[in-house]
């Protein structure tokens, strides 16, 4: 991959942590994701599993990671199985894994080919009484397509009927929402790219540009800088285009007078980066768009010291509300019978700011992690309140990624964007 690769102490700790909360006498199985055709012999870009990758570093296709820290043989506690190279393999597609890469990468002794899998993997099951599969249990989670993992769970199923069936999630949801220090290195050099982007689109800005020119000028930085590209779709939505939360076409002109919305991020080494910023198209906020920026900044400052350990996410949603109903008090776009006469479960302010302020980020944007337990030191979280004003075309979201510390406010892994209005305006018009 282009990317530097990560430290392999990362992946051995990863395993470390989940093997010590497996049941006694019991196999885990972790598979790489399927390369998905698009029609007649194109496909979609490959992108691994971010379970095996967050166990193993193996960032290839065909491949499956097996943890048995009970097994009778030591060289069978951990194995990665691989797709087995040739010299036509070589030429067509480059140099696959072998033996010596696995354990640069993975810290993985034992290494066999796919061809030996079922064999191998029988001897582990008949040893075992449990088999730890792997399934999607994160909250957004929505998707029609079966999976390769999909598959192999039913196979283990139908195969080895006996075996008590436990599952992995919820141990990967507790480690993956808890960084390591090289995670946070990693996703620091995610927001460092990131950073890059958008002060190079602030010298581009300018009256009659293109959305999809900013989304070009985004895509050279990241590609620039070792990045695969956005970690999701961007978002650069000009004028009533930022009123609409999942706008993606980038398709308009930006015209003189506009704010421009950018949702856009950063992937590196398989981690996300998630920003958003708004910006005036002519380099000048006027002042009603000064009122709304400056009233959803203040939010997202105060949300931020909120993000500590101990924190509940649905108390935190509660509070934040508190804060913005009082910001659309102040800017009149409510009044004190809309509060007064809101329904609990829609609350008054969420006529302007209907989405959420925060989620975990990591491997997936959206990333792992149980939203009812409290936050612990180390979970990053993104802050993103925002102002949408379709009648007035304005629509304001600010957001940084920050991580919780163990004692006072989050650490901000994008600390060197630019946020404040003087900064913005100085730089588009230097």
């Amino acid at each position: 991959m282009r990317y530097e690769p990560i430290s392999n102490e990362l992946f051995i700790q990863n395993r470390k942590n989940f093997m010590a909360q497996m049941k006694p006498n019991s196999v885990a199985a972790f598979n790489s994701n399927d390369i998905y055709p698009i029609g007649a012999d194109s496909t979609i870009p490959f992108q691994q599993d971010r379970n095996i990758y967050y166990l193993s570093g193996v960032d290839q296709e065909d491949s499956i990671l097996v943890l048995f820290p009970d097994a009778p043989k030591p060289e069978h506690r951990e194995i990665l199985f691989l797709k087995e190279t040739n010299p036509h393999i070589a030429v067509w597609e480059g140099e696959k894994i072998d033996e010596k890469k696995a354990l640069q990468i993975a810290g993985i002794k034992t290494v066999y080919w796919l061809k030996d899998f079922h064999k191998i993997f029988h001897e582990l099951m008949s040893q075992s009484e449990t088999i730890y599969i792997n399934t999607n249990e994160h909250y957004r989670a929505a998707h029609d397509t079966e999976t390769r993992e999909d598959r192999f769970n039913k196979w283990l199923k139908e195969n080895y009927p006996a075996h008590q069936v436990a599952k992995s999630n919820p141990i990967l949801q507790r480690l993956r929402s808890v960084k390591h220090q090289l995670e946070l290195d990693t996703m620091q050099t995610a927001c460092n790219i990131t950073e890059k982007a958008f002060r190079r689109i602030l010298k581009e800005t300018k009256p009659n540009i293109w959305e999809f020119e900013l989304e070009a000028e985004i895509m050279h930085e990241f590609l620039k800088n070792r990045s695969r590209g956005f970690a999701y779709t961007p978002i650069i939505a000009s004028g009533k285009n930022a009123t609409v939360l999942h706008y993606i076409e980038n398709k308009h002109q930006c015209k003189d007078g506009d704010l421009i919305l950018f949702d856009v991020g950063a992937e590196y080494a398989n981690y996300a980066s998630d920003m958003s910023r708004t910006i005036p198209v002519n380099g000048k906020f006027t002042d009603r768009q000064k009122q709304i920026y400056n009233a959803v900044n203040r939010v997202k400052k105060e949300a931020t010291k909120m993000l500590v350990p101990g924190t509940l996410w649905v108390e935190y949603h509660v509070e934040v509300g508190k804060l913005m109903t009082s910001e659309l008090l102040g800017l009149k776009l409510l009044d004190k019978a809309d509060v007064q006469n809101e329904d609990p479960k829609w609350p008054a302010y969420k006529k302007y700011f209907m989405h959420g302020t925060s989620h975990h980020i990591g491997l997936d944007t959206h990333d792992y992690g149980l939203l009812h337990e409290p936050m612990q030191a180390n979970q990053v979280f993104t802050v993103e309140p925002g102002i949408y004003l379709p009648e007035e075309h304005i629509g304001v979201r600010l957001e940084d990624d920050v991580v919780i510390q163990e004692n006072g406010e989050p650490f901000n892994l994008m600390r060197n964007i630019p946020i404040e209005i003087e900064e913005i305006e100085t730089l588009m018009n230097q």
